[in-house]
């Protein structure tokens, strides 16, 4: 399966987390989310092919917002680029890491084999 499919799949059950954890923001589908966020989901894909770790993709994450200009802030917004998971993996609440998780289960699920 080809990376860009698997980011789908990543992106879209993303999506499903943060709708059933009552996200006020959910992230748009695949189709519609802006390039950045799929080249974030891309990413990741990558790395967790290359074998990251839980918490070494979620630091990867936060560098790709760093690099984009978003800090720390109670809120996501796309406006002021503020989000309140850019903090260390440790810090996470639990539904947020869970995110980690399902994404490297379907990275590996994916691409067992390949």
């Amino acid at each position: 399966m080809q990376i860009e499919h698997v980011a789908r799949v990543c992106h879209e059950a993303n999506r499903a987390i943060q709708i059933a954890t009552g996200d006020p923001k959910v992230s748009p589908q695949w189709d519609d989310a802006p390039q950045w966020q799929r080249e974030s989901a891309i990413e990741g894909v990558q790395k967790a092919i290359g074998g990251a770790t839980h918490e070494e993709l979620h630091e990867s994450w936060c560098e790709f917002k760093r690099a984009d200009g978003w800090v720390f802030g109670p809120e996501k917004d796309e406006a002021t680029k503020t989000h309140p998971c850019l903090v260390p993996y440790g810090e996470l609440p639990a539904e947020q890491k869970s995110k980690d998780a399902v994404f490297s289960a379907i990275v590996g699920a994916l691409t067992e084999g390949v």
